[in-house]
């Protein structure tokens, strides 16, 4: 079990390496424009901001794509997840990055033959966090492409904000096992968690979706 000051010291590391190496160049697509509210609750096991790293104001740099980079196969990936609530908590889960840090991050991945990216959304979410939930409405669309070993990837993840239904926080339900941990935080205070930029700007979106 993860201890308080084993969360801050990871959350520090992470973020500093994240500072370090940059990222992508994403594009964030709305995808509605509806929005509903749920009512503030506080929660005595959330994690605090003291718990959290400061802010991240590192400024991304700028990269550019090789000639060889251009001659790669390209390949489309698409995901869905997104914003669980409870109340006015969220459901965040630790897994490890391409490069092996661990990061925090929302519940999502692969879209399965058949699935709708809503039906994706809810199954990623109660299999990486241990919560049901149901859809409410669309958030928005992160649109970016990177470069692998033998391949460029444009990858579309679609992003909903859902509401519990029941389940119980846990990873154990991971069938891939990438969920390393899963905890409740206050929505307020995802844009000092989160890891990735282009997530933390989901969180934005819902916010003034949210206050409209």
């Amino acid at each position: 079990m993860t201890t308080p000051s084993d969360l801050a010291r990871m959350l520090a590391d992470a973020a500093d390496r994240h500072a370090r190496r940059g990222g992508f160049t994403d594009v964030l697509r709305y995808t509605s424009q509806s929005a509903r509210r749920t009512g503030p609750e506080e929660s005595s096991d959330v994690p605090t901001p003291a718990m959290m790293p400061a802010r991240r104001l590192a400024r991304v740099r700028a990269t550019f794509a090789s000639l060889d980079a251009q001659e790669l196969p390209v390949v489309r990936e698409y995901s869905a997840g997104g914003l669980i609530f409870d109340d006015d908590r969220v459901a965040i889960i630790a897994r490890h990055s391409r490069s092996g840090h661990l990061e925090w991050c929302l519940p999502k991945g692969h879209i399965e033959q058949g699935e709708t990216p809503q039906q994706t959304a809810v199954r990623e979410v109660h299999e990486e966090t241990g919560i049901l939930g149901e859809v409410m409405e669309s958030i928005a669309t992160i649109d970016y492409w990177f470069t692998g070993s033998s391949q460029r990837v444009h990858k579309l993840v679609h992003h909903f904000a859902l509401r519990r239904t029941g389940g119980n926080l846990t990873v154990e339900g991971d069938p891939d096992h990438e969920a390393e941990e899963a905890i409740w935080v206050r929505f307020d205070d995802l844009d000092d968690v989160l890891s990735y930029p282009n997530e933390r700007r989901i969180a934005w979106l819902y916010s003034r979706k949210r206050d409209s």
